[in-house]
């Protein structure tokens, strides 16, 4: 479940972002847990850090939202905000607060929906994931965060990792088709990387904890922007 307030002192505006999300949630299968502030106060009195995401008006009555989007920062580095604003200035000042993006009144759902498509990403990101690998002796739960790339070796594949490499049978169609929505991409048809721990590119190829991998012609285009991708989603 993912956690939402939307701090919004107009009505017609609220009923919209909350009948934006709903329909969110039917579109993209996605659980949201939806509660509504009418000013900036009301959200900074009570926060505890319980937030996923916050979708922040910049203009309020008693408290604005840059004002309360600092208070926030001060308590809680990783919740998710995205300003709603009328007023492409205001929304650029975001930076200062480590916004991720912002929403032009009148608000559209294409637009809307696409920018919280992209703060759920980055949640899900940062999310830590577990796998399990069914090895020589028995079965082990493996952090995603710790896989460095997978390796097709035959009708094995070799999971590469910070202190260890773990054999187990598998083809890498299937292990792309698991691992694809958590940011590994393939570089070539032996190779599945977990953009994470990509340093960059060089000769051909991509740099992982200082080792080369080789990335084939017919990825390279598609490798490159899905990493760019990737990395753009963790400003």
């Amino acid at each position: 479940m993912i956690r939402i307030a939307v701090v919004e002192d107009e009505e017609y505006y609220v009923n919209q972002l909350t009948g934006y999300l709903n329909e969110y949630q039917k579109t993209e299968k996605e659980e949201l847990d939806i509660t509504v502030y009418r000013d900036g106060d009301a959200v900074t009195a009570e926060y505890k850090s319980q937030f996923d995401i916050i979708l922040m008006d910049i203009q309020m009555k008693f408290v604005d939202g840059m004002t309360a989007a600092e208070e926030i920062r001060k308590m809680d580095s990783e919740v998710v905000i995205i300003f709603i604003t009328n007023m492409t200035q205001y929304a650029i000042r975001g930076y200062e607060v480590d916004a991720l993006d912002y929403v032009l009144k009148p608000v559209s759902y294409f637009a809307f929906s696409q920018k919280l498509k992209r703060a759920v990403s980055r949640i899900k990101k940062r999310s830590s994931k577990y796998i399990t690998l069914a090895v020589k002796g028995g079965v082990i739960r493996v952090d995603l965060d710790d896989i460095y790339y997978v390796e097709s070796a035959g009708h094995n594949l070799l999971y590469h990792m910070g202190n260890a490499t773990h054999l187990t049978s598998g083809t890498m169609k299937s292990a792309e088709e698991q691992l694809a929505e958590y940011g590994f991409s393939r570089g070539n048809t032996c190779y599945l990387i977990n953009l994470a721990h990509v340093d960059g590119i060089q000769d051909k190829c991509a740099v992982v904890k200082g080792e080369k991998l080789q990335i084939s012609r017919p990825r390279m285009n598609a490798f490159m922007r899905e990493l760019t991708r990737y990395w753009g989603e963790l400003k």
